[in-house]
């Protein structure tokens, strides 16, 4: 099930277009209630690929007006509105899918990407450790927590450095932070609040 909501991972947030391109046979795979037919999955999913997010979206809200209690088909709507930039839109879209459906443990994991986006990171730690409780091998929400945390160190250090500009002990500390999330394979979380990132330039 992992796999299925993988690309809201925090750091892969911005590969959706790449990825939802298979999440019409995959959310048919995980075995969540619903009765859609693959052709309507495939189609939203082909709008979505061709560039053709609004299209793509319309057609979601056709099926969904019909089906209303379809998870796939609505997290799949979700994925639409954060790749259209649409980020209240899609916490209000996931959100309600936690809700309606508390047992998924992946809507909470695409929230808190959406959280870590608007640097909400102590949203999205609660998100994510909700994900893990229903879900403790759901590494992708795992791992998502860890890069949270990592956030979460980092204003702690900037305050440290606000507070105590002369501490020798916080630049080297938020400078590891800083290479951690500067490394090649990280790409889609926010940067740095601002006085973080400038205590880290000192």
């Amino acid at each position: 099930m992992n796999a299925v909501f993988s690309p809201l991972a925090l750091r892969r947030l911005l590969s959706l277009s790449r990825a939802s391109c298979a999440m019409a046979a995959a959310l048919l795979a995980i075995g969540l209630s619903g009765t859609a037919h693959a052709d309507d999955y495939a189609d939203v999913n082909q709008l979505l690929r061709a560039g053709k997010p609004t299209e793509a979206l319309s057609k979601a809200d056709a099926y969904i007006a019909g089906k209303p209690r379809d998870p796939q088909m609505r997290f799949l709507r979700g994925v639409i509105l954060t790749e259209q930039g649409k980020q209240a839109d899609a916490i209000a879209a996931f959100t309600q899918l936690t809700q309606d459906f508390p047992e998924l443990p992946e809507p909470y994991n695409n929230l808190a990407a959406l959280y870590a986006q608007q640097s909400e990171f102590d949203k999205a730690r609660t998100a994510l450790e909700t994900s893990l409780k229903l879900n403790p091998k759901y590494t992708t929400a795992q791992e998502n927590l860890g890069d949270v945390y990592a956030r979460l160190a980092a204003q702690a250090y900037g305050k440290v450095q606000q507070l105590e500009p002369g501490s020798a002990s916080v630049p080297p500390k938020l400078a590891l932070i800083r290479q951690i999330f500067n490394a090649p394979s990280a790409g889609a979380l926010p940067p740095l609040p601002p006085e973080t990132r400038k205590a880290v330039r000192h």
